[in-house]
């Protein structure tokens, strides 16, 4: 850690190094114990502010947006995906008549591969507002075969992610007073409204394709004032009149277990 690398990264070295002390000891290479069972990390701190787009700046980001970056953007919010997976798609991923986005492939430094993980090969529902988004660029393409990336360059290949956040994102932040904008902003932001629009912690995993619910709860879900506040007043009418919180509990019992 004292080299640069985050808490992550040392968590996955650390891991990885009692993986390999564990298996050298089942396959008798090693008879001590697992030298790194020992090992402790500090406090995980956050490094820097981690932010989402509350629901009313959405609409003037993506004015302010043009093509094909407003339809990504949109694609992020109502999603959740990944911009790697964003610029892999291809239009026999997106099911117009299912209503239905599948996740296949993932970019990566350019070039196409496998998505990140196992849970993240997914298929999920497609709004209709981002139905309508999606025909709409269809219409507009230059190349609409089965297997044509939905954003491409006009030669055909992938776009860069980096340009666009440069050339696009980032400025279109800065005139909203939101110089932290990024493509991750975008993740976050749908973690966070899914499930303040009612959504489980183990359905936004699902959205995410995270392998581990812990990831989704931990570093992609962050609380909206807005949210709190509303849930406080509730809380506060069903104690003021014991008779309904009586008649509510067992209504608020399911909620409970699912956030926990």
């Amino acid at each position: 850690m004292q080299s640069g690398l985050s808490w992550e990264s040392v968590d996955h070295f650390r891991n990885l190094l009692s993986k390999i002390f564990r298996t050298a000891k089942r396959w008798d290479y090693f008879a001590g114990d697992n030298p790194v069972s020992g090992v402790e990390l500090p406090e995980k701190r956050p490094v820097r502010e981690k932010h989402v787009l509350l629901p009313e700046k959405i609409p003037p980001l993506l004015a302010v947006l043009k093509e094909p970056v407003r339809t990504m953007v949109e694609l992020g919010v109502l999603t959740g995906l990944r911009v790697g997976e964003i610029l892999a798609l291809r239009w026999q991923d997106v099911d117009f008549l299912a209503g239905e986005i599948r996740v296949e492939q993932a970019l990566y430094r350019g070039t196409l591969g496998s998505p990140k993980t196992k849970g993240s090969r997914r298929t999920l529902p497609m709004a209709d507002a981002l139905k309508q988004s999606l025909q709409r660029h269809h219409s507009h393409a230059t190349h609409r075969e089965p297997d044509a990336l939905v954003f491409q360059s006009a030669r055909g290949t992938p776009l860069s992610d980096t340009n666009l956040l440069h050339r696009h994102l980032k400025p279109a932040g800065g005139k909203l007073g939101m110089p932290w904008l990024n493509w991750h902003t975008l993740r976050r932001t749908h973690a966070t409204l899914f499930q303040s629009a009612g959504g489980s912690l183990r359905e936004a995993q699902a959205q995410l394709g995270h392998t581990r619910m812990s990831t989704t709860l931990e570093i992609y879900t962050l609380p909206l004032a807005a949210a709190q506040r509303q849930a406080v007043e509730k809380l506060s009418e069903l104690m003021a009149n014991d008779g309904e919180f009586a008649k509510t509990r067992e209504r608020l019992a399911p909620q409970t277990q699912q956030i926990q």
